[in-house]
């Protein structure tokens, strides 16, 4: 049974929709009775995604680092639903590296996916949502945004940036259009583990207070009651899931 009944035919875009915490999001939104509109730069992953619901109603690939691709994809979305209710910016990258090896080439590609890719995706959307006088805006950041780690300065940067963009879009948008930002800790996505080893992430598990990684449905969860009417007060907020990792030292 659908814990959010409102959101049941609201328009929904979630992009980085082919898998981990997009997926799981994007699944969520569908769950719910969301028609849910799915982008991804991965064609092939994003069109076997697309066909896994009866909710997904259509589907784009775009580079969200591109301006003309998220113009389009927006476009498109407008054909297919007549417009959007919901946006659940998520797209995003991470390169383990020191910082001394992190080349310029590899920072602003970071940049423009992860903070460039939010900016893009929320003025299209934030467009359409002031002209209807209604929508919710959702960003995908980082407890990594929230203080330093290790190996992660052009992802820490980007995350931090989103942060400050969800407050600052949501003085601008307020009453109408609401704007926040969930800051996942550690997630168990095909992206951490193509960087981590099994040794590496039972050594992460045990510096977070529950011993785990979070499964990305539970952040999808979270994005779910974001949206909903229970959320009617929230906005300009960035929201920790992190199983108590930046709560405070941990032994």
């Amino acid at each position: 049974m659908a814990k959010f009944p409102e959101l049941a035919g609201k328009r929904v875009m979630v992009t980085g929709a082919a898998s981990g915490i997009g997926y799981a999001t994007a699944e969520r939104f569908a769950f719910e009775g969301a028609s849910v509109f799915l982008v991804d730069r991965d064609s092939k992953a994003l069109a076997a995604a697309a066909a896994k619901h009866e909710n997904f109603s259509g589907s784009y690939a775009a580079d969200v680092a591109s301006e003309e691709q998220v113009k389009s994809s927006f476009l498109a979305m407008d054909d297919s639903l007549g417009g959007i209710d919901v946006l659940v910016s998520n797209a995003g990258i991470s390169v383990r590296s020191d910082f001394v090896n992190i080349t310029y080439e590899q920072w602003k590609r970071v940049m423009d996916i992860n903070l460039g890719g939010m900016f893009l995706t929320s003025k299209e959307a934030a467009i359409r949502m002031t002209a209807q006088g209604n929508g919710v805006i959702l960003m995908t950041a980082s407890s990594n945004g929230t203080e330093g780690h290790r190996w992660y300065a052009d992802y820490n940067s980007s995350k931090a940036g989103v942060i400050l963009l969800t407050k600052t879009m949501a003085l601008e948008l307020a009453p109408n259009v609401r704007v926040n930002c969930v800051c996942p800790g550690y997630v168990l996505t095909p992206m951490q583990r193509a960087e981590y080893t099994d040794e590496m992430l039972a050594k992460t598990n045990e510096g977070i207070p529950m011993k785990r990684h979070a499964e990305p449905e539970e952040i999808g969860a979270l994005y779910a009651f974001l949206a909903s009417d229970d959320a009617r007060y929230i906005t300009g907020a960035d929201i920790r899931i992190d199983g108590g990792e930046t709560a405070g030292l941990f032994s």
